[in-house]
């Protein structure tokens, strides 16, 4: 039994080696290894040692220009954790070294011949291009799903429908559980006996048990077992189990588990039936001001959390620790890129090829007197108490709020209004922020502004950004440059704050 494994919404799915063998315009043939492994992102180095650089889970391509020991390398390379290694013939080499051949055989680490008519560009661009087109269909799956399950949660029966639509579109058996560990509503195919068995005893480690863990994951009886404690508060607990478990099946499940609790939480009166209502209206799009008289006149808080236990299940636990219902999920991805800003694949001799950051945020909707208090786990940014037709701008005093904690590191940051920053006119202060800033470009400024509210700290910096220390140090040179200004004056560092504020 393991925890859950860490999901996004949906993660981009890896390719198979195959699929990509397959592409007969590329060229490529395997030489030794096996073809039916994961590939998750593509990486080009010339280093005579390129462990420090890889992530794991990439094809390494070289031509080996500094290959002097081939054992010596592929050791490296696989206890660095690649899945493959490919190897371009010319200029430096006119076939793959036999060296090269025997060590990934020994290794078991897949070797691809590129031909010298293949650039290693294009085989980049075809596994970006594959991973696009295996993210496309899953998003296309999720979305289905979560129509399906909505649709579910409108029907008469709505526990036992968003349970059959779940297990539907898993392909697998969903169960609710009692607080006791008994069967309440099942749906779906049968599952072998030591499969029921085992998924039993995985809801038991969850439950309403402050701090206890909200999901869990393992196997049994040959399926793939998965738990997740609703947020209700009576200790009801959703069991699947499946054949497979794809990339967005947590996304999938984590929405039945948000129907679910609201589905089966203690009756709230009519009032508070309403305002469900009214939040499901507002997550479609609807702006707060229409629905502020449903909502209540409030005043209301909203939270910004991000953290949790990796997957998008805490959210129920954390909105139930708050004491609120009404919770969004949700996230946004940044596009994969270099240390460099440049796209994955690039040639270049030690580029870093950084894995895309998913970050998922949960909103969730507060009565202003209800405390907020920090949460084991999470990282929270608090807004201020505001009317219900506020909400928006609560909505962004809340991310801001969340964004400060995260580069502070602190647990929970609430919004502070006012501050020297509001004695200044807003469009003047805008105005001076634009004429300052102009000679940056996005990239710069944003580093720029992570360095100095991290006090200049150059590894936090490149943390915070997932990028190289070296490169926050070039870009920070090529503020200075561009400014026209010494970043060591303090006075300096002070105003180009408040510009970027302001801007």
């Amino acid at each position: 039994m393991t925890s859950a494994e860490p999901a996004a919404t949906p993660p981009a799915p890896p390719v198979s080696l195959a699929a990509l063998l397959a592409r007969r315009d590329l060229g490529l043939r395997l030489l030794a290894g096996p073809e039916d492994v994961s590939v998750h992102w593509v990486h080009t180095s010339e280093m005579a040692d390129p462990y420090p650089y890889l992530l794991g889970g990439e094809l390494l391509m070289t031509a080996g220009v500094l290959l002097a020991d081939p054992a010596h390398y592929v050791e490296r390379v696989v206890e660095a954790g690649a899945a493959a290694l490919a190897f371009g013939v010319t200029p430096v080499y006119d076939t793959v070294p036999a060296e090269l051949v025997e060590a990934c055989a020994r290794h078991g680490l897949p070797l691809v011949e590129v031909p010298p008519r293949t650039p290693f560009t294009a085989v980049a661009r075809a596994l970006w291009r594959l991973m696009a087109e295996a993210r496309l269909h899953e998003l296309r799956r999720v979305t289905e799903a979560q129509q399906s399950l909505a649709a579910a949660a409108a029907r008469p029966a709505p526990v036992p429908a968003v349970l059959g639509a779940l297990a539907s579109r898993l392909g697998g058996r969903a169960v609710l559980f009692g607080a006791d560990g008994t069967e309440s509503v099942a749906a779906g195919r049968e599952a072998p006996a030591e499969a029921t068995r085992a998924l039993r005893d995985l809801a038991g480690v969850l439950g309403p048990r402050p701090g206890g863990p909200a999901s869990a994951s393992g196997d049994g009886g040959g399926l793939r077992l998965a738990a997740y404690a609703l947020g209700g508060g009576d200790g009801l607990t959703l069991g699947v189990a499946t054949e497979r478990r794809g990339p967005g099946d947590h996304t999938i499940a984590g929405v039945a588990v948000v129907l679910l609790s609201l589905l089966t939480a203690p009756h709230r009166g009519a009032d508070a039936t309403v305002r469900d209502g009214a939040l499901v209206r507002l997550l479609l799009g609807t702006a707060p001001a229409e629905i502020a008289d449903t909502l209540g006149p409030g005043p209301w808080t909203v939270v910004h959390a991000s953290g949790g236990d990796g997957t998008p299940f805490a959210a129920a636990g954390l909105a139930a620790a708050l004491g609120t219902p009404l919770m969004d999920t949700g996230g946004t991805a940044a596009g994969p890129t270099d240390s460099a800003g440049t796209a994955p694949g690039a040639a270049g001799s030690g580029g870093t090829a950084a894995r895309a950051a998913s970050l998922g945020v949960v909103r969730l909707l507060l009565p202003a007197p209800s405390p907020v208090t920090a949460q084991s786990g999470w990282t929270l940014g608090v807004s201020a108490p505001v009317e219900a037709g506020e909400l928006a701008a609560a909505d962004a005093q809340a991310a801001r709020a969340l964004r400060r904690a995260e580069a502070t590191g602190a647990d929970l940051v609430r919004h502070r209004p006012g501050g020297i920053a509001a004695l200044v006119d807003p469009d003047e202060a805008t105005a001076h922020a634009r004429a300052l800033l102009a000679p940056l470009s996005e990239p710069l400024a944003e580093t720029l502004g992570v360095w100095l509210s991290l006090h200049g700290g150059w590894d936090r910096t490149a943390a915070a950004m997932d990028i190289h220390r070296n490169t926050v140090r070039q870009r920070i040179a090529r503020c200075a440059a561009l400014l026209d200004r010494d970043l060591d004056d303090p006075d300096v560092r002070m105003e180009l704050w408040f510009a970027l504020k302001s801007r």
